[in-house]
């Protein structure tokens, strides 16, 4: 069982698949949530790629201590896990807490990052969701994780696919029992304390990015990704029709030939556009 550490001592579950010849895919996945998070995704990546996905500290197999959690950290882990693999520099493709931890990692370790995905993600807090978040850490911490997970998986599962997705999904499944309340509560409050100057420092950003967000996300709606398609340059936005939160699952077969089309572009170092508009795709 491969484990990174990171640069305080955490220890960080990864798998590392695919031929080491082929470009590099670095997963990153959301609050409370384990590398199964991309289930629907690793095996067509691995068509093409090497695929490296990782549980973030506090979820899966990776350490979960008590106490203080930042997205800066989280975001020195990712670059610990492609240490660890000996990677120089990936495609990272980050959704929900992992976009923003995408963010990070490139702000941090520009040279790390050949492209950017930033699914169902945002670049700021802003206080519903910050009290929404919060209200969600309190339930995990009195009444357990499975109480929690009901209460918050119409935030992240469109209403038509609920009944049908709802046993299969990792953290919002039966499996969220496992899960350990007060890692989940740090994660959260990691996410509660983003500065807004990360939203500025977008302007930076010189690697191609595509941003991927679903027209019934409630949780990070379409504004937050309108909003980091505005200040990234030469970014790419698609609006992912009838999809939720969690479109990685519930609408995979268009969240992956997305992302399949996007990452075909970049990896063949085609020029990129100076900028695009936003493309609705049913």
């Amino acid at each position: 069982m491969p484990y990174a550490v990171s640069t305080d001592g955490i220890r960080l579950h990864y798998a590392d698949m695919g031929r080491h010849s082929r470009p590099v895919v670095l997963l990153v996945q959301g609050l409370g949530a384990d590398k199964n998070g991309w289930i629907a995704q690793v095996a067509p990546l691995l068509l093409r790629y090497r695929v490296i996905s990782f549980d973030n500290r506090g979820a899966g197999r990776s350490d979960k201590p008590f106490g203080h959690y930042t997205l800066e950290q989280m975001a020195d882990d990712a670059a610990a896990v492609l240490d660890a693999c000996g990677v120089e520099q990936a495609h990272v493709v980050g959704a929900s807490m992992g976009g923003a931890i995408t963010q990070l990692l490139y702000l941090r370790h520009r040279d790390r990052v050949a492209s950017m995905t930033l699914a169902c993600s945002a670049c700021r807090q802003v206080p519903w969701r910050e009290e929404l978040l919060q209200s969600w850490a309190d339930l995990a911490m009195s009444k357990g994780m499975g109480e929690m997970a009901h209460h918050a998986a119409r935030w992240v599962i469109g209403p038509r696919s609920f009944r049908r997705l709802w046993p299969t999904i990792g953290w919002l499944g039966p499996l969220a029992m496992g899960r350990v309340p007060h890692a989940f509560a740090a994660q959260v409050r990691a996410i509660n304390s983003v500065n807004d100057d990360q939203a500025e420092h977008l302007r930076e950003v010189r690697v191609p990015t595509l941003i991927m967000v679903g027209n019934q996300d409630i949780l990070t709606p379409r504004a937050d990704s309108e909003e980091m398609h505005e200040l990234i340059p030469g970014s790419e936005l698609v609006v992912i029709s009838g999809a939720a939160h969690g479109f990685m699952i519930e609408h995979a077969s268009t969240f992956n030939r997305v992302l399949g089309e996007f990452l075909g572009r970049v990896t063949a170092a085609r020029p990129v556009a100076a900028a695009r508009p936003a493309t609705l795709v049913g």
